[in-house]
């Protein structure tokens, strides 16, 4: 009957944990339509414990699946905002992205920094292009804000002086512009607004992206991983970070038994969907004495004492590595990524593959920020394998610089 939930579990590979999945019946639809709703709840709680949030248990999924239900219900009944403010198309979208993509916390924190202040009282329908752009651009103008502890006043950087410190401020902007035209193109193609001409006429700042700096090189990389601190751990996860491209996050939730056919199983990624890291030889050799003899379920990589490395344990361990290795200035662990990255495109390999391993579902992301490293690739290429065809032989003419006869 209309408006039955179905709860459903889904297993596509033996290697990967199954979904939840919830179905609502809607009734009798038009001919060629679908008479259910569907939507995806979860990771099962197949190979880590649930936290309630991204891996959940069965009565976890039960209890999503009636809060799934209770919200769309109330969509269809028409109880969203008549004249929706900024702030509830701004919090609908961040619903969304962290039931679909767990990704919402970094939209989150820019909404609620950035964005709700000035713009979250003001009705949708009332946004113009100039108030947008104000807004932008103020934004760009003040200073950046600075990591405080809880209750303290917050603190900020200098505001921006120099070009190149307005150029990185501009990027920081767009990136917080993007959040906010995702929630209103949200609300515009679910039919809650009439009009987007307003946001879609706001433009970002035009040319402030640029390579991401800041990988090493081999023989720095070396140095990090001998100066790294083994008793503790961190050289591990330095080493692997370095021989795999993770992220921190997903290094730290990998499994012993995530290492299989050579690979490691990335279960948690950012985009919400497990992956296949590929590794080189020498890196399934470290991955089999990292992984040999332990419980399959036990954590890849830990503390001394067994623990989990967690949000920023790693930045104190990063910043003596790179003091002990003289590496100047020094590195964040991120960076290690971009490392990966820039020595695997700069030894040729393609960039689909590296996109791949990195788990980005295009070359794009590739390409707008280690594409400037296949220059020097592809002039080699071209001087050791074009066509050369015997005729050029070498001159022993000098080029001089013409005499310019009408000077005095």
């Amino acid at each position: 009957m209309p408006g039955e939930l179905h709860l459903g579990y889904r297993k596509r590979r033996a290697d990967a944990p199954g979904k939840w999945l919830v179905r609502r019946y809607l009734g009798a639809v038009e001919k060629g339509k679908n008479p259910y709703q569907k939507e995806t709840m979860g990771l099962a709680d197949d190979y880590r414990e649930a936290d309630g949030v991204t891996v959940l248990s069965y009565a976890d999924a039960q209890r999503m699946a009636h809060d799934w239900a209770i919200a769309a219900s109330r969509a269809k009944a028409g109880t969203f905002p008549r004249h929706p403010t900024v702030r509830d198309v701004v919090e609908d979208y961040v619903a969304f992205l962290k039931a679909e993509r767990r990704t919402g916390r970094d939209a989150e924190r820019r909404a609620d920094n950035f964005i709700m202040p000035q713009l979250g009282g003001l009705k949708v329908g009332d946004l113009t292009t100039d108030c947008l752009v104000q807004w932008r651009d103020a934004l760009a103008a003040a200073p950046a804000r600075l990591r405080s502890r809880k209750g303290k006043d917050q603190r900020y950087r200098p505001a921006p002086a120099t070009p190149g410190e307005a150029r990185a401020r501009r990027a920081t902007v767009n990136r917080t512009v993007t959040v906010l035209k995702a929630a209103l193109n949200r609300a515009f193609e679910h039919g809650r607004v009439n009009d987007d001409l307003a946001w879609r006429r706001l433009k970002p700042f035009d040319k402030v992206d640029v390579a991401r700096p800041g990988y090493l090189s081999v023989a720095e990389a070396q140095r990090l991983i001998n100066a790294a601190n083994a008793a503790s751990g961190f050289r591990d996860v330095a080493h692997g970070a370095l021989l795999t491209g993770c992220r921190y996050g997903e290094l730290c939730r990998l499994l012993v038994g995530d290492f299989q056919r050579g690979r490691i199983v990335v279960r948690e990624s950012k985009s919400g969907k497990p992956r296949d890291v590929r590794l080189t030889d020498e890196a399934a050799t470290f991955f089999r004495a990292l992984t040999s003899g332990r419980s399959a379920d036990a954590l890849m990589f830990s503390h001394a004492d067994g623990s989990a490395w967690a949000k920023s344990h790693q930045a104190r361990p990063m910043r003596d590595a790179c003091a002990a290795a003289m590496i100047v200035p020094a590195v964040g662990f991120h960076q290690l990524r971009h490392t990966w990255a820039s020595l695997a495109v700069m030894n040729g390999m393609p960039l689909m593959i590296v996109a791949e391993n990195l788990g980005h579902t295009d070359t794009r992301m590739v390409e707008k920020h280690y594409g400037h490293l296949t220059e020097d690739y592809r002039d080699e290429a071209i001087r050791t394998s074009g066509p050369r065809f015997g005729f050029v032989t070498p001159s022993n003419v000098v080029s001089i610089k013409p005499i310019n006869r009408g000077a005095a």
